[in-house]
């Protein structure tokens, strides 16, 4: 199985998933052509594309979705309650190219075993995903109001996490944003801290139960990817536990991991 990400930010997110002839996007929050040039880069044609699939209807979730479908007659992905209101921004796509998945159900896409399960987030019915191939296992968790007992368990056994550090809590704080939009990502509906990351990484870490972990979804305006780069691994480093951490970043693909 093959890992990148693509782009992962507060401004656009798009993850890529491969493997053999599968090959999955999950989310599309960058114009398609973002996403062609950083398909491209790591030698992959968007043609060659099996499904989009969107974790939930925010717009850099979904911008560049509709166009890659209807530009490569790609299936999009989603519960059907993310659907219903996402469907104005994909705007008309192929009916065939419009299927749904069940939150909490497991589903294939060649012998990619897929799992989407719930996480905490204001939106109508967001997830997070596994993939799985054999005893091969990547998970993605971004937009996150906090480490659900849930989520935990369905990134044990991972090789490959992308969790999210979206802020610095001082920064966010001290920073211009309205106090309803800070309230909003401090919430238990908003987004991880680097702080929050820190802590679950640790004890995923602790029980050996992941193999690596990518910090991703980074705040423009409340972060710097120095900073929870250092929060998360001084953090580790503290205790003592063996980690591999790397950043997954706003502007560039990420290297491509293959487990």
């Amino acid at each position: 199985m093959k890992f990148c990400s693509l782009r992962s930010g507060s401004s656009g997110n798009a993850i890529y998933i491969n493997h053999k002839d599968v090959h999955i996007l999950v989310d599309a929050g960058l114009s398609g052509r973002t996403i062609e040039k950083a398909l491209f880069n790591i030698g992959i044609n968007p043609k060659s594309l099996s499904a989009i699939l969107i974790t939930h209807e925010h717009k850099d979730h979904i911008i560049g979705a509709g166009v890659l479908s209807r530009r490569y007659n790609i299936p999009i992905y989603a519960n059907k309650a993310t659907w219903e209101v996402m469907e104005k921004d994909i705007k008309e796509i192929s009916e065939k190219n419009k299927l749904y998945f069940t939150t909490g159900e497991e589903f294939e896409i060649g012998d990619v075993k897929i799992m989407p399960f719930k996480k905490s987030h204001d939106a109508v019915e967001p997830v997070g995903f596994s993939f799985k191939c054999g005893d091969k296992k990547i998970s993605i968790a971004t937009d996150l109001g906090y480490m659900t007992k849930g989520v935990a368990n369905h990134l044990i056994g991972s090789d490959v996490v992308l969790l999210e550090a979206n802020h610095d809590i001082e920064m966010l704080m001290n920073g211009s944003y309205p106090w309803p939009l800070k309230k909003r990502i401090l919430s238990n509906l908003g987004h991880l801290s680097n702080d929050a990351a820190a802590d679950a990484l640790l004890k995923l870490f602790k029980m050996k139960a992941i193999g690596m972990a990518f910090l991703g979804h980074l705040s423009q305006n409340n972060n710097r990817p120095e900073l929870a780069f250092a929060t998360v691994t001084n953090a580790l480093k503290k205790s003592g536990v063996k980690f591999e951490v790397h950043m997954a970043l706003r502007n560039i693909e990420s290297d491509v991991v293959e487990i």
